[in-house]
């Protein structure tokens, strides 16, 4: 009888219990085992590694890392060579008012730069310096310059074959020279190029909603909270307030295009950047003495087996997949927002492109490490987060506390200025990446006004739901799309870079002949 008791209890108690643990899920664990699975799939697609000794390295490491070094070497050391030209077009030297575009070299190079400054330059840099130790600085370094080879590359060839619509508005991207560039090759390659031209934007847009929308407004609704009393905070379980204020930020802002992003990517991003290198330097003065010291620690500490796997493999991997921080070269973002550029002259927005890298990477990144480096926040190195990432596992480093304490170290109000800092390069990055997955929605559904207001629609509702769910599979899935956009694009880039180098030689010699003059 007690045995029948029992049995019939535990048929009773099972379903409840389930039902139980079913109610217990929050609404980010239902959404994560929805996603999960989709996401492991697509990262296994475009995270799959290949052996280089003892190491598992991701192949799009290799992939881009291998194109960059290509495009500097093909291109002559364009990053070099050309440095200080591309100063004079973008200080406006050979700006001509009546060339097609709709915004200036300036505000081309701010719109794209929005996309990439911001929360990867504050944490990426701690995870790297943390896993790598201070050597990893010298390799982001080497990553950065390298860069700048790729990101000219591409956004010579957005202006090339870019589209001025019926308006005046410009489409333009690695949709377009994909598609056109390919097709002037003739044959096969015609259609080979539309099919990476559709793979590009169905990347894009995915891209857009995730990497460039969700994981933004995540963090930044991370960090209203903690500044504002954690647990205690009037947000705390309720971000999508502010999502709900973001969005209609952002609403307001893109629905003008092109020109009216730039009207905020030009202040904000020049202001925010002036003002986090501004805090890096008092910083930097306190611990003036030991600046050289810090330099020896990144010079001697590059070599060693776990610094060059931490810089290399930290910054680019790491930096790339957790926080954003990637100059994106060769990802072919960049060309979307530069083809809008007033200019007839293609080769001229592609060396104002290769600032990007050097801005992003090699100055505000440098600062930033330097600054962990300095105050001994980065130590040197944490042997568990390298074990664990070289074993596959994930490393729970804290990656904007590292930043924000080496700062309080010094101002103790700092914090609360790198919480708003996190929160503007946020708003100026979604704005950016709603500009580039609208250009890759339209180019799959057409140009028109409807067409452009669902794609708005949807954005701004993405950026609701990324306030107020923390569901890393969703993020992880939408940095993985961001990562598919460089296999179609670098591909492309070097089927075309011929027609780059080719036009490059003629652009400067008609400089040097005087062809091309001067504004001012």
């Amino acid at each position: 009888m007690k045995k029948v008791l029992l049995f019939l209890v535990t048929a009773l108690m099972t379903p409840l219990w389930s039902f139980a643990q079913e109610a217990a899920k929050t609404t980010d664990d239902r959404i994560n085992e929805v996603f999960q699975p989709i996401t492991d799939a697509v990262s296994r697609i475009i995270f799959f590694t290949v052996s280089i000794g003892d190491f598992t390295i991701p192949f799009v490491l290799v992939w881009l890392i291998v194109g960059a070094l290509i495009f500097s070497v093909y291109m002559g050391f364009v990053q070099f060579t050309a440095f200080r030209h591309a100063i004079d077009v973008v200080r406006g030297k050979y700006d001509d008012p009546n060339d097609q575009g709709e915004v200036s070299h300036f505000q081309a190079l701010t719109a794209a730069l929005s996309g990439t400054v911001g929360v990867g330059n504050i944490a990426g840099v701690a995870l790297a310096v943390s896993i790598g130790g201070a050597g990893a600085t010298f390799w982001m370094i080497i990553a950065g310059l390298l860069g700048m080879a790729s990101k000219y590359t591409e956004v010579s060839l957005g202006l090339m074959y870019r589209n001025i619509n019926a308006d005046g508005t410009v489409s333009g991207g690695p949709m377009y020279y994909l598609e056109k560039g390919l097709k002037e090759k003739g044959g096969f390659w015609g259609p080979v190029g539309k099919v990476l031209a559709v793979l590009f934007a169905i990347a894009c847009i995915g891209g857009s909603f995730g990497g460039g929308n969700m994981v933004q407004i995540n963090q930044a609704t991370n960090q209203l909270i903690t500044v504002t009393g954690g647990d205690a905070s009037m947000f705390s379980g309720q971000g999508w307030i502010f999502g709900l204020v973001m969005a209609v930020l952002i609403g307001v802002t893109i629905i003008g295009g092109i020109k009216s992003i730039v009207k905020v990517t030009d202040k904000i991003v020049p202001f925010m950047v002036g003002i986090y290198i501004l805090g890096a330097l008092i910083v930097l003065g306190a611990h003036f003495t030991e600046i050289p010291a810090a330099f020896g620690k990144i010079i001697s500490g590059a070599f060693n087996a776990d610094a060059l796997y931490g810089g290399v493999v930290g910054v680019l991997i790491q930096g790339f997949r957790r926080a954003a921080f990637s100059n994106e070269a060769g990802v072919g973002s960049a060309s979307i927002a530069h083809s809008a550029a007033k200019t007839d002259e293609p080769i001229s927005e592609g060396v104002v492109a290769l600032l990007e890298p050097f801005i992003d990477t090699v100055v505000i990144c440098t600062m930033t490490a330097l600054v962990i480096v300095i105050t001994n926040y980065g130590g040197n190195g944490a042997e568990w987060a390298f074990e664990g990432l070289r074993s596959g596992s994930e490393a729970p480093i804290a990656q904007i506390d590292v930043t924000s304490a080496a700062f309080e170290s010094v101002m103790s109000w700092f914090p609360v200025v790198l919480s708003g800092a996190v929160i503007l390069f946020a708003l100026s990055t979604m704005v950016s990446w709603s500009y580039y997955g609208l250009k890759a929605w339209t180019y799959l559904f057409g140009e028109g006004k409807t067409n452009e207001k669902i794609y708005q629609i949807i954005f701004c509702i993405f950026v609701v739901i990324g306030s107020a769910i923390s569901a890393q599979a969703v993020f992880d899935f939408g940095d993985a799309m961001i990562f598919a956009m460089c296999f179609p694009n670098v591909f492309g880039l070097y089927l075309l870079m011929p027609n780059v180098r080719r036009a490059y030689t003629d652009y400067m010699a008609r400089i040097k002949s005087g062809e091309i003059k001067k504004v001012g």
